[in-house]
């Protein structure tokens, strides 16, 4: 039987969906096990119920709230959260917000844009999930964390420079497009003086 409806607490990151392209069920059902709030954007809406997946919240435009008004009896108790000229993720993120959500995965995001987000990690955790890999940040100038032997890559502004450290070896980077690093499995701290992200790959369900 779906939990899906037992109260939510904000205690999960809330999933926000805006866009599929490159995703399959199973990277995104991993998401759902503890019924986080479900926000999905207007374009992704029918992929997502054909999942089976239960929306709590549509980000959608006028039009589409008028030409899907059925969805919100069909699919209830979703609602709409109106939303002008594309602006899926601000507007989800500014409830989030407003209904201290402390966390969300973000799927579909390009990480490009990441830094465009970066003024938001104040009132919010982000994890960006841009397939083939999800990143998130490195606020606090260090992160600390046991890695598998892997590659991952390290995004920050042209020019910056994180200082890798293994237990055999440290390593600056000045970061560049696409900086990615190979990693030994063990214990890996990374620093630097202003904000970067990491992404890893996403591993096959």
């Amino acid at each position: 039987m779906s939990s899906h409806h037992f109260v939510k607490e904000q205690q999960e990151p809330a999933l926000l969906i805006l866009s599929t392209e490159g995703f399959e069920y199973d990277t995104i059902a991993s998401l759902l096990e503890w019924s986080p709030t479900v926000m999905v954007a207007q374009e992704e809406v029918y992929k997502v119920i054909s999942w089976g997946i239960k929306i709590d919240f549509i980000l959608a435009d006028l039009n589409f709230q008028q030409a899907n008004y059925r969805l919100l009896e069909e699919q209830y108790p979703v609602k709409f959260i109106g939303v002008t000229e594309g602006a899926y993720l601000e507007e989800a993120l500014q409830y989030l917000v407003a209904t201290k959500h402390g966390a969300v995965n973000i799927i579909g995001f390009p990480h490009q844009e990441v830094f465009t987000l970066e003024q938001k990690l104040e009132f919010i955790d982000l994890v960006v999930w841009d397939a083939p890999l999800r990143y998130f940040p490195v606020k606090n100038g260090q992160f600390k964390k046991w890695f598998t032997t892997c590659s991952i890559q390290i995004h920050a502004p042209e020019g910056t420079f994180v200082e890798v450290l293994a237990e055999d070896q440290n390593q600056i980077h000045q970061i560049s497009y696409a900086t990615f690093i190979e990693v030994e499995e063990g214990l890996l701290t990374l620093k630097s003086n202003q904000v970067f992200w990491i992404g890893e790959f996403v591993a096959e369900a």
